[in-house]
């Protein structure tokens, strides 16, 4: 009865080392993606028209905020930064909270949410982002990527960080889900030698 009890109590503490592991990663990947999307911005001036031999020149700006699917991608992605710099706070901080119960059941909900809500505006982001790239003749869209090709890059940068957080989430919310039917503490008084009494 020890001996089993030292080996459930063995992988909770490496469960909760994975879990914080990875929580600390995806909080890296959308922080990135957030704010390498929420900085793209580039300026180019064109060639517009000819008065005689004069060029008529006019200046764009391409801007994250003038597509609503980035500005819900930043949000998102920053929302999703918040939800796993909290839960790395609570583990690493939290004492001798015991998440059991309710808590590890609002741990695992706040996770699935949280993957809906950065899976929707990744994708949401990569469409916009394909239509950018290669335009639609059908609805006579235009690509800008031909012409704004820094903007294109950082934002495709962006996406692949999103994506990478995409499928980090999906872990960590399977992880969340795996430790209700077992609940344990996951802070680090887990460090503590568990007893071996029977």
């Amino acid at each position: 009865m020890g001996v089993s009890k030292l080996v459930l109590a063995a992988t909770s503490r490496k469960s909760c080392k994975v879990l914080l592991g990875l929580r600390v990663v995806a909080f890296s990947a959308t922080l990135s993606a957030a704010i390498v999307m929420g900085l793209n911005k580039e300026t180019k001036t064109f060639v517009v028209g000819n008065v005689g031999n004069t060029p008529l020149k006019a200046t764009f700006t391409a801007k994250f905020q003038h597509t609503p699917a980035f500005v819900f991608f930043v949000v998102a992605n920053a929302m999703v930064s918040f939800h796993n710099l909290l839960m790395i706070a609570m583990q690493l901080f939290g004492g001798k909270t015991e998440f059991t119960g309710f808590r590890l059941l609002s741990v695992a909900i706040l996770d699935m949410l949280n993957v809906t809500l950065i899976s929707a505006a990744a994708n949401a982001a990569a469409f916009i982002s394909e239509v950018g790239k290669n335009g639609n003749k059908h609805a006579r869209w235009d690509k800008i990527c031909d012409r704004f090709a820094t903007y294109c890059d950082h934002g495709a940068g962006a996406l692949i960080a999103a994506f990478a957080g995409v499928v980090l989430m999906l872990i960590i919310s399977a992880i969340s889900i795996s430790r209700l039917a077992q609940p344990n503490k996951c802070s680090s008084s887990t460090a503590a030698t568990p007893s071996v009494v029977p």
